[in-house]
C-alpha cells in the first residue's frame, strides 16, 4: 500500500485506530506499572488538561482561584 491509501483508510477510521492506540498504550502501561500507578498518572494527566485548558480561555484563572482559598491579595 502506499502512503495516500494509509491515510485514506487512516482518515475514514480515525476514531477506532486513535481509540486502538490509546487502548493498546493504556493496557502496556497497566501491565509494566501496575493500575494504581497508571490511574495516578491519569489523574494528574486530566487535572494538568483542566488547568491547561482554563488558563488558555481565561489568563487570570490562578489568580482568580488564589481569590477564592487564599484571603485577597496576600499573593500580590
Amino acid at each position: 500500500m502506499d502512503k495516500e491509501k494509509l491515510l485514506e483508510l487512516y482518515y475514514s477510521h480515525r476514531g477506532g485506530i486513535n481509540g486502538a492506540l490509546v487502548g493498546l498504550v493504556t493496557a502496556a502501561m497497566i501491565l509494566i506499572l501496575g493500575f494504581f500507578r497508571v490511574l495516578f498518572i491519569a489523574i494528574c494527566v486530566g487535572i494538568g488538561y483542566y488547568i491547561g485548558k482554563r488558563l488558555s480561555e481565561d489568563k487570570d484563572y490562578i489568580k482568580n482561584l488564589l481569590d477564592r482559598i487564599l484571603p485577597p491579595g496576600t499573593y500580590r
